[in-house]
């Protein structure tokens, strides 16, 4: 995996936390509104890899946000890497 990918793997998972105390929900409550296992949400927690889409999808229904919301975070993507 390219490093830069890992990194911005890591800051969605940084996001995601971040929601998850904003919206005062847990990864317990997130996985069952979004119906995806809760070992999934901790996957993307902790950057171990990208979210497919449908996950991205589930992980905004269990936030009840729009999905665009998991995308709204600062991140420097080296054109280079």
């Amino acid at each position: 995996m390219k490093e830069n990918n890992k990194k911005y793997f890591i800051a969605f998972g940084l996001n995601l936390q971040r929601l998850i105390v904003k919206h005062n929900k847990d990864v317990m409550t997130v996985a069952s509104l979004g119906k995806i296992e809760p070992k999934q949400v901790y996957r993307v927690l902790r950057g171990e890899h990208a979210a497919s889409l449908g996950t991205i999808i589930a992980l905004a229904k269990g936030l009840e946000i729009h999905p665009k919301e998991l995308f709204d975070f600062d991140f420097f993507l080296d054109p280079e890497s």
